[in-house]
């Protein structure tokens, strides 16, 4: 029987998955949270497909906790396997000491208590959704100079900040940071290319790296007509999780640059009726299921790298308003038989 009285709380939503399997809808009927935040990239798009009232704010979700010190809070997730879930609340956890956390992990209803007693929230929580309350502890945070990723399955995709640099070979990647470029240390085939991108950016603190093995999201996208034919056109350059941040409502068009960025780009784009112009090269891990608004454009490089396409197109994609239809075919004519393209036609 539920509780007489409700404990006010706010609920942060992580991950597709708790929107795609109808976990959200479960846990608001149940919860009444006073507010409901989506932490993350694809979580948001899945978020505005269902239509469910959110905020949304794009960084990951121990930042978002930290910011959140009153009251009740709730993270909720749903992992691809009850033991990824509990580990992403572990790493959570980690990273929130010496405060506690509330996990309600929905791939297996366990109702996880981080570093902190089991009293009337926790009780009230498990009483309004069945979940199994279960008392978890981390002692220790994560140590800047290494990374261990957990609960991969072999074959899948591993990646740092949206860019894959490997393969997993088993259920445990270990990373290593050394002089601002990350080391492969075990459970992964280098994939050479993703970790000369990674470098640019010079980690030393690896533990506070956004990694993650596997699809970021397993359900395709919902599909929307053409938002608008005239407007500005966003440039992409394998950095498809920040594309939410850089958005703008006169945004008529993405170029982007990579075959997984490309995906993420089109994805996201789809039920936000804006198309794509993607320059490939075939080398897609599969992190995502890639799919485009009409108007849409993928140009498959012949003899090139994406790369060296996308540095020479980062030059004359034009800050001013454009026709999108007249600044693809002529993106297509300048760039010639160096591609071969396909179109999503209106």
């Amino acid at each position: 029987m539920s509780s007489s009285s409700s404990i006010p709380c706010i609920l942060v939503l992580h991950g597709p998955e708790v929107f795609d399997t109808g976990d959200v809808s479960f846990l608001i009927s149940r919860l009444c949270p006073d507010r409901v935040i989506v932490a993350g990239v694809m979580a948001r798009t899945a978020a505005e497909e269902s239509g469910i009232p959110c905020e949304f704010i794009s960084v990951p979700p121990s930042r978002v906790l930290k910011k959140l010190d009153d009251g009740c809070i709730i993270l909720a997730n749903h992992g691809k396997t009850p033991d990824s879930g509990r580990i992403f609340g572990e790493i959570v956890a980690s990273r929130l000491l010496p405060r506690g956390l509330i996990q309600v992990e929905c791939s297996d209803k366990t109702l996880y208590v981080w570093n902190r007693p089991v009293d009337r929230e926790v009780l009230d929580i498990a009483d309004k959704t069945g979940f199994i309350v279960t008392p978890a502890t981390v002692s220790e945070q994560l140590r800047p100079g290494e990374r261990i990723i957990r609960g991969c399955i072999a074959g899948e995709p591993v990646y740092v900040d949206g860019i894959v640099i490997g393969h997993a070979t088993g259920p445990e990647v270990v990373l290593k940071a050394s002089e601002g470029n990350i080391i492969p240390v075990s459970g992964i085939v280098p994939k050479i290319h993703g970790l000369e991108k990674i470098r640019v950016k010079h980690y030393d603190d690896l533990s506070r790296a956004w990694c993650k093995s596997g699809t970021i999201r397993r359900s395709g996208p919902a599909e929307s007509f053409r938002r608008r034919h005239n407007g500005r056109v966003l440039f992409i350059d394998h950095c498809g999780h920040h594309l939410y941040t850089l958005l703008t409502p006169d945004v008529c068009g993405i170029v982007s640059v990579g075959d997984d960025t490309t995906a993420v780009c089109g994805h996201i784009c789809s039920h936000l009726g804006i198309p794509v112009f993607g320059i490939i090269d075939g080398d897609r891990d599969g992190v995502v299921e890639g799919r485009y608004t009409s108007g849409s454009v993928i140009a498959v490089a012949v003899n090139e790298r994406d790369d060296d396409i996308g540095l020479e197109l980062k030059e004359i994609v034009p800050s001013d308003p454009v026709e999108w239809n007249d600044f693809v075919s002529k993106l297509i004519r300048y760039l010639g038989a160096r591609v071969t393209v396909s179109k999503f036609q209106e």
